[in-house]
């Protein structure tokens, strides 16, 4: 379990820093004129914290029983895919409906924020 959390936030830490890069600068037009760089740059900075909570979730898995763990873990992945993206499929579609299901995602990343804080809870 830990070997697939650190090697998604591996991909997740690879594809933020790609993806923030190509909007900053192939997309920045694009998206300053629709009015969406500040949606495109939360996309990104939320993308960038919680691989990195996963990283954390994958290092921790290899030294203590997963528990609530593995359920952090898979709803920090959960939450980087439908919030982060839903912002950027947002940002480049248009699609203002799609503001309707990132919210999802973040309800994913506060409850792996809780399972997390249970995990500690239980450890002696």
């Amino acid at each position: 379990m830990y070997k697939t959390f650190i090697a998604a936030a591996a991909l997740s830490g690879a594809l933020a820093v790609a993806i923030g890069a190509f909007g900053a600068h192939a997309l920045a037009p694009k998206l300053e004129a629709a009015g969406r760089m500040d949606t495109f740059e939360t996309a990104v900075k939320y993308q960038f914290y919680h691989t990195l909570a996963l990283l954390f979730i994958g290092l921790i898995a290899t030294k203590t029983p997963p528990s609530a763990l593995l359920w952090s873990g898979w709803l920090m992945i959960a939450g980087i895919i439908i919030f982060s993206g839903s912002l950027y499929i947002l940002c480049l579609s248009g699609q203002r409906w799609l503001g309707a299901i990132t919210p999802i995602g973040g309800t994913a990343f506060i409850a792996a924020w809780v399972l997390l804080l249970v995990h500690a809870l239980k450890q002696s």
